[in-house]
Formats: structure tokens, C-alpha cells, sequence
């Protein structure tokens, strides 16, 4: 079995399934963080060359079944083990955190695409609070007349804005400390995804407090057909079943 992961949901797949006597997992990881969080059981590191990449791979170790836990935004990804899974006949699944749901309180502006969401947040304000991760930075490079507070785990890849101030960190992120930065820096508008989870859901209740907008860039579309799991718990089931009837 092969489980994408990268994400908290995907170390708690791994971790349930590390004791099963009966199933091999190994969990992918796609090398783009410096320091990863490593889950149990056999890990393999890096990319496969796309979805006829992956086909071969998977074909190569006979594996029966993939399961996609990566992050929401991971679309590429997505799309790839979609692809090389129905060309190699075996199930595949995905399993996403639930999106984050809109409070009383809250002010959120729906972006379609980081694109839209860099045509928006010079709009609201002029000190963005920028967290969407390290990749998708470049896509604000253009934007001129606003200073960013940008925040990511890693130093971002490609173009930065003209005007900006960087923060690396890792969640999870508490409300006190998420409120006192953006007063600090003197935000006036937050910029991130809809990821879902614990880890920086602190910054979406600071906004809320100080009475801030938040544009919020929508989650893609999963691939036409896919079976998809909001917890943890039920995909690993899921891995299990599929072992079973293999079995059977």
C-alpha cells in the first residue's frame, strides 16, 4: 500500500497501521520540506516523475492500493496519483481535513486561485499577513504598494514582493501569540488557504478578534470520481478492506 503523505493525517495513517503484521505501508514523502515530520513505518523521500513515473513505480512494487493524503493544495499531486492508479487498476483514495468553517465574526473574501487572492489584498489593506506556504509566494511578487508580513516554514521559492518581511515558524500557532504578532506588524488584512486543521487555525480566531478580513483562496476541486475520507481514521480502515478483499 502506498500512502502520500507529508501531512499530521498522513502520520496518523502510518501510525495506526504500523503494528498490522498483515499490510505494508510506505509512506511518501515529497522532499520539499527542509526538517520533516517523519511518520512510522518505511518512508520514501522525493518525487516520481509524474503520473507515468508513479504508474511504474507502483507497478515495480506491486502495490495494491494508494491513498492521498497530502495537503488540501496539493492539486498536482492529487492529479498525478489519480492518474497512474487507474492506469495501473488499483483503488485509490483521498483523505482531506474538513475546510475550516465561517464563524460569526468573520470577514473572509473567497480568492479562486493565489492569483485572485494577490488581486484582492491590495484592496483591504496595506499590511497583508501573507501564510500560505513557501511555494505559492511568487504569485504576490507583483504586487506593488503594500508591505507583507510573510510567514512559511522554509524560505520561500522563486520571487518575493518588492516590500516584505519574512518569519520562519512552525505550528502549531497559539491565539495570544497570533493576535500580539498582527498588532506588532500592524496587519490590517490576512492572506491564506483554506487548509483546515489545528495547527494554524489560531490565526483565523486572532483575525476574527481584531475584526480583520481574511481572504481566503478556495480549495481545488478533487479528481472527478475519487473516494474521499475526512478522517484519518476511516481511510486507514479503508487501506485495511482493501487488503482484505484482495485477500478474499
Amino acid at each position: 500500500m502506498l500512502v502520500l503523505g507529508g501531512t499530521g493525517e498522513g502520520r496518523e495513517v502510518a501510525a495506526s497501521l504500523a503494528d498490522s503484521s498483515d499490510l505494508d505501508v510506505v509512506t511518501s514523502l515529497a522532499g520539499r520540506v527542509r526538517d520533516p515530520r517523519w511518520p512510522e513505518g518505511e518512508v520514501r523521500v522525493g518525487g516520481f516523475g509524474g503520473a507515468e513515473g508513479l504508474a511504474e513505480w507502483l507497478h515495480e512494487n506491486s502495490i495494491q492500493a494508494v491513498l492521498d493524503v497530502t495537503h488540501p493544495f496539493a492539486a498536482r499531486i492529487t492529479a498525478n496519483a489519480h492518474r497512474a492508479a487507474a492506469a495501473c487498476s488499483i483503488p485509490f483514495a483521498i483523505c482531506r481535513r474538513p475546510p475550516w468553517p465561517q464563524c460569526d465574526g468573520d470577514t473572509w473574501l473567497p480568492a479562486r486561485d493565489l492569483d485572485h487572492a494577490a488581486e484582492l489584498a491590495p484592496t483591504l489593506g496595506r499590511r497583508p499577513f501573507l501564510t500560505i506556504g513557501r511555494q505559492g509566494v511568487s504569485a504576490f511578487a507583483g504586487v506593488h504598494g503594500v508591505d507583507f508580513l510573510i510567514r512559511s516554514i522554509d524560505p520561500p521559492s522563486g520571487e518575493m514582493p518588492e516590500s516584505s518581511t519574512l518569519i520562519l515558524a512552525r505550528g502549531p500557532f497559539d491565539v495570544e501569540s497570533e493576535v500580539a504578532l498582527m498588532q506588532r506588524h500592524d496587519i490590517d488584512v490576512v492572506v491564506t488557504k483554506s487548509s483546515g486543521g489545528d495547527q494554524t487555525y489560531a490565526k483565523i480566531v486572532a483575525a476574527r478578534q481584531l475584526k480583520l478580513p481574511v481572504v481566503m483562496v478556495v480549495r481545488p476541486l478533487a479528481p472527478t470520481g475519487a473516494r474521499t475520507f475526512d478522517s484519518p481514521d476511516m481511510a486507514a480502515q479503508w487501506l485495511e478492506s482493501v487488503r482484505g478483499s484482495e485477500d478474499g
